[in-house]
């Protein structure tokens, strides 16, 4: 089972939209995929037609139990979605208050790494949509995946969103066995503006090595697909924005599998 995190410590870069993406050009193809929503505001839960505020089982009741996992509690969390190959563990308002129960208690930095152990053999992918902020769910993140993909909007701003990400994965490396991987994504690229231009530009310069070397473009059905709550290749599957994200997955296999036989 692979599991990918998507994080970035800056809201509105794409983080959802890739998750989503993705996890349908997956299921697409026949793999079973499960995606977590490990947002407090439930972005990519509402995506699907669950409304965060209302729901009482959520990955947060995965936190409940002192930093392990009672057996089946993963699976009883499970939702389904509009593609009958994706299920989501879904988020709730009350993820919000995890910081305050994690100050007091602790041991909390490998409970989504036990449920999704209680998952083995039931998914394919798991890909995971991460917080824009540090803290106990992201650091979940972090710990239970083999790649990280990181969405980078292409405007000035979002570089220093990328900087502090960089430097969070360096503190969690010193506690992994191995460095994670990580792959940027400029997304939201506009190339009639000169901000997204000299963006792109600065990242290909500065992080060429980790960096996927095409972007995810705006593209209007991507947002379509999110109002319809559908996975944006079920919309309109010869999207702009679809055949990059398509790009983006061959992209991603092909180093899983490089990684793999470097590690094997």
């Amino acid at each position: 089972m692979k599991v990918w995190a998507v994080a970035n410590q800056k809201g509105g870069v794409g983080k959802t939209t890739s998750t989503v993406a993705l996890a349908g050009l997956l299921a697409d193809q026949g793999q079973r995929v499960l995606v977590v929503d490990l947002d407090p505001h439930g972005s990519m839960t509402s995506y699907f037609g669950h409304d965060p505020d209302q729901l009482t089982s959520s990955v947060f009741n995965l936190f409940q139990h002192q930093g392990s996992v009672p057996d089946g509690l993963a699976e009883a969390l499970l939702l389904t979605t509009s593609h009958d190959g994706i299920s989501l563990l879904p988020s709730s308002t009350s993820l919000a208050t995890l910081e305050r129960q994690s100050a007091t208690q602790g041991g909390f930095g490998l409970v989504l790494s036990r449920a999704l152990e209680q998952l083995q053999g039931e998914f394919d992918f798991v890909i995971i949509d991460s917080p824009p902020l540090l803290g106990v769910s992201m650091i979940n993140a972090l710990a239970a995946c083999q790649r990280l993909i990181v969405p980078v909007q292409t405007e000035f701003l979002a570089l220093k969103g990328l900087e502090r990400m960089i430097h969070t994965l360096t503190m969690v490396n010193r506690s992994r066995r191995r460095a994670l991987p990580y792959t940027i994504v400029p997304t939201l690229f506009d190339r009639r503006t000169q901000a997204s231009l000299s963006t792109l530009r600065k990242l290909r310069n500065d992080y060429a090595e980790q960096m996927w070397q095409a972007y995810i473009p705006i593209d209007t059905k991507l947002r379509d697909a999110s109002l319809a709550g559908v996975v944006p290749s079920q919309l309109e599957p010869n999207a702009r924005g679809v055949l990059a994200y398509r790009a983006l997955l061959r992209y991603l296999l092909v180093q899983s599998v490089a990684r793999s036989e470097e590690t094997a």
